[in-house]
């Protein structure tokens, strides 16, 4: 579901006492300490015959893809934004990315949602070994053209592509979803997608932003191992994020079996509290802990075997 008009005009235009609050918050971190992931994970011990996954921190996960290495929107460093020299316009970490770039094992997949700042980041881009292959929205490959990755590709909807890695193959097909992938004001042509990630018969699904959509085609190829979905964010931007109960909702229609979520504990985008997220997705799971596959920064998730 592409966005509407009526979204569009709403998004675009912030209340001054919103502009303002914002400003405040940004004052406000810049004093304030980044304090270590509670998790580091050790992709070195990681077996080539298992998925595992880790989440680094808002909507960046590590994840072995029975041996291919998938690295999804990278953001390493303490801010995102607009780079101005040795400065970054843009919000502050409340918690350090899991990995630094040095720690990262080779990237064989990176996978881009959209073109918001905290979630295409040059300067994080920059550090990526160049023979990954990246994969990108409709219309976004141009903001990153000056890095000289071996391929880039933009994927639009419903497009669906094999990829050769030095590890292996990999179907990767674009879904539909619910946000906008403008990187400033009037750049609205952009993409935003949604990716299944398909190998050895298994499936992962990486939704990037999205506000409440019906995500059952996303488990039209069958049914999903590992569901990464964003939960934060939702207030007051309900147009473009969804609830941690909406995530848990889309998750079940689209036949996921484990759920990570993402964009929470990292960046602060909005006005609800910083831990609400993760407590209303807990609840939101209460009757089937089992199914959450990590909710702290670092964190790994190993798949079961079935």
């Amino acid at each position: 579901m592409s966005e509407t008009s009526e979204e569009r005009k709403a998004r675009g235009g912030i209340p001054f006492a919103r502009r303002l609050r914002l400003v405040r918050m940004i004052v406000a971190d810049i004093a304030r300490a980044v304090p270590p992931a509670p998790h580091h994970p050790q992709p070195s011990t990681w077996r080539a015959d298992q998925i595992t996954a880790a989440w680094l921190g808002h909507a960046t996960v590590l994840v072995n893809f029975l041996g291919l290495n998938i690295l999804t929107d990278p953001v390493f460093f303490p801010r995102c934004g607009i780079h101005m020299g040795p400065l970054t316009l843009g919000p502050k970490r409340h918690v350090a990315c899991a990995l630094q770039p040095d720690e990262l094992p080779p990237i064989d997949l990176v996978l881009l949602s959209h073109a918001h700042f905290d979630h295409l980041d040059m300067k994080s881009l920059q550090r990526v070994n160049r023979d990954a292959v990246v994969v990108t929205a409709r219309d976004t490959a141009d903001i990153f053209r000056r890095i000289p990755f071996r391929q880039v590709i933009e994927l639009a909807w419903n497009e669906t592509l094999e990829i050769q890695t030095a590890h292996g193959s990999v179907t990767l097909a674009a879904f539909q979803l619910r946000h906008w992938g403008a990187r400033m004001r009037n750049d609205d042509h952009r993409g935003y997608n949604a990716y299944l990630i398909e190998r050895g018969g298994k499936r992962i699904c990486f939704t990037g932003d999205t506000a409440r959509i019906d995500a059952h085609h996303l488990g039209a190829r069958g049914p999903i191992d590992l569901m990464i979905v964003p939960i934060g964010a939702y207030h007051p931007w309900i147009r473009s994020h969804c609830t941690p109960e909406e995530a848990v909702a889309m998750s079940n229609e689209a036949d996921a079996r484990f759920i990570l979520p993402i964009h929470h504990q990292t960046f602060k985008l909005s006005w609800e509290p910083m831990d609400e997220p993760i407590a209303r997705f807990h609840k939101a799971l209460a009757q089937e802990p089992q199914r959450i596959a990590a909710t702290q920064i670092g964190e790994t998730f190993v798949l079961p075997v079935s």
